[in-house]
């Protein structure tokens, strides 16, 4: 493919595309044996994949948009934990400007016809974009983690912190995505480019046990364990305050049905206050040392009564408001690990698979084609999953399409 020096480069690719396409269409009406209906439908396919593919384009770029202004927009968003939504966010942004594009030419073209130097550029940003997206996925998981398991951790979170995290995410995917452009890459590389106009990452087996190791399995298995280790750290809490508040009613009944002692008129009575799941009462010391409820001026025991009717209610609301919010979590995990493995799970397993095995493995292109933008739809599906748990960020929305005054004006009614 040669180009004059008077020619203009984008308009030389959007004619090789189109060359490409007709002499596709062509071969395949060659193929046909005289069958006039296969051209209408190769046709109708390449209509509809273009239309699917553009949706899912167009639906990642707002979707990821709109994450990126709702943070910058509304301070109430503005915190450090947000920090590596708004950098997921743009790693997902890259996939859909600079990955899924060419992607989706060179899926309704079959072919590619962009040449070797290019191919390199557009696996590379791939790499780099994907590695980026899913290590941030684990870098949420381990300050969700830190949240849940140290006390401390959220008001020892600050921002060198969580920045020093997203620079060293970018910098160890950009470290994964270069190898082939210094020259890590199998020798039938440019014979694939020239010869069978496919573009694929590096298929040497060492880059390639190398690259889906750093970018999938090792943190795949992060997450897993991460996100299983918050869980229970979650269920063992609230099985500790569900435990803790029956010994405490025990306790309190227990208290209310002793007979008080006979009081000293001189002993002095001594106020204190109790926990959040206990009565605030006086108590007077008793002979013993100990305390007992107050008849003068105190709390009588046929006040406890109601007191304590009462405070069971509010005390049964509490925990089960926590156990929803428990199974609410967990709920979030289960969906953000599924999505997650769902969508990557596949392309790795074969990424790895087809170096390893050589010809003795056989992937069909459609297959092939699916799984690569399967992989690439968890980056439509990261901004849902990540935000629509959120008030926050549906309140923020709602403002970025209704305006705030539509959204003041409706919190009015």
């Amino acid at each position: 493919m040669a180009v004059t020096a008077e020619s203009d480069p984008l308009s030389t690719i959007m004619a090789t595309t189109l060359s490409s396409i007709v002499s596709n269409a062509s071969n395949s009406s060659e193929t046909t044996s005289g069958d006039e209906e296969d051209p209408a439908w190769g046709l109708v396919a390449m209509i509809t994949t273009s239309c699917i593919l553009g949706v899912v384009i167009l639906t990642t770029v707002i979707g990821n948009v709109f994450v990126i202004a709702a943070i910058v927009m509304e301070k109430g968003l503005q915190n450090v934990a947000n920090y590596l939504i708004v950098s997921l966010a743009v790693a997902d942004l890259m996939v859909a400007c600079l990955v899924m594009p060419l992607g989706a030419m060179y899926e309704i073209t079959s072919s590619w016809a962009l040449g070797p130097e290019l191919c390199d550029m557009w696996t590379s940003a791939d790499v780099l974009c994907c590695t980026a997206s899913i290590l941030h996925l684990l870098a949420i998981a381990i300050d969700r983690y830190w949240a849940v398991t140290n006390i401390n951790y959220i008001q020892s979170r600050n921002s060198r912190r969580v920045l020093t995290m997203i620079v060293l995410i970018w910098v160890f995917a950009l470290a994964i995505s270069v190898g082939p452009l210094f020259g890590w890459k199998d020798a039938n590389f440019e014979e694939r480019v020239y010869v069978d106009h496919a573009c694929l990452v590096s298929q040497d087996v060492g880059y390639q046990v190398f690259a889906t190791m750093a970018s999938f399995y090792v943190p795949l298995a992060a997450i897993l364990s991460l996100y299983w280790r918050i869980f229970q750290a979650a269920r063992r809490r609230i099985r500790h305050k569900v435990g803790s508040n029956g010994n405490a009613k025990r306790s309190r009944y227990q208290r209310a049905a002793q007979p008080a002692p006979p009081q000293s008129e001189t002993a002095p009575i001594a106020c204190s206050r109790g926990s959040e799941y206990e009565l605030s009462s006086c108590a007077t010391p008793t002979n013993n040392g100990s305390t007992a409820p107050s008849s003068a001026g105190g709390v009588s025991s046929v006040d406890v009564i109601p007191r304590e009717t009462e405070h069971r209610k509010k005390k049964t609301k509490k925990e089960t408001l926590e156990a929803k919010r428990e199974r609410k979590a967990a709920k979030t995990l289960a969906i953000v690990t599924g999505a997650f493995i769902v969508c990557w799970l596949p392309f790795f397993v074969t990424a790895l698979m087809l170096p390893l095995c050589g010809e003795w493995c056989s992937f069909s292109d459609v297959m092939m084609s699916v799984f690569l933008w399967l992989g690439w739809f968890n980056s439509t599906l990261n901004p849902i999953i990540y935000t629509i748990f959120s008030p926050d960020f549906r309140q923020a929305f709602k403002k970025i399409l209704c305006g705030r005054a539509a959204v003041n004006s409706r919190r009015v009614r």
